[in-house]
């Protein structure tokens, strides 16, 4: 799956099965990094950071492969957000992870948050699976939740395998 054209302009059109309950493997994954403030865990310029990020991703010529953005909320008052790119960008930080990755789709209001990560580590605990490092990929922006008639946000996080299979 690789960026394509949007029915919204905005947020392409998720397709939650090839993410729902699996294990990935990445090996240099490339993203890209940027910060954004947050009040008790809600962005206040995410919109700015995100227009910011993609004018230089666009600019040299990257893709963002499957619309993949991840947020790590560090804490109440500040989040990194994780752009996948086809390559290094000039003018932003860029990362790569490494190791294995699970994740497991959600549909519905944010407020459920709490919910999916208590369900997310007893499947992740069922699967025998450690969680290391969360992350929260929120796979549409308000409107085009609205548009598309749905709320997905996928949970994935950096995993160790008690009994790799």
């Amino acid at each position: 799956m690789e960026t394509q054209a949007t029915e919204t302009g905005c947020c392409p059109r998720f397709d939650p099965q090839p993410w729902e309950e699996v294990l990935l493997e990445w090996k240099e994954k490339m993203f890209v990094k940027a910060t954004v403030r947050t009040f008790f865990f809600m962005p206040l310029n995410f919109g700015k950071v995100m227009t910011r990020l993609m004018k230089h991703v666009d600019a040299a010529g990257a893709t963002v492969p499957d619309g993949l953005g991840l947020s790590d909320h560090r804490t109440k008052w500040s989040m990194d957000i994780y752009v996948a790119v086809d390559k290094p960008v000039d003018g932003l930080e860029n990362h790569t992870f490494n190791g294995t990755f699970f994740s497991k789709v959600y549909e519905g209001p944010y407020n459920q948050t709490s919910a999916w990560c208590k369900d997310f580590e007893a499947v992740a605990a069922q699967r025998q699976l450690t969680i290391k490092k969360w992350y929260m990929w929120y796979n549409y922006c308000p409107k085009c939740a609205k548009a598309y008639g749905k709320n997905y946000t996928t949970i994935i996080a950096a995993v160790d395998q008690a009994n790799p299979q």
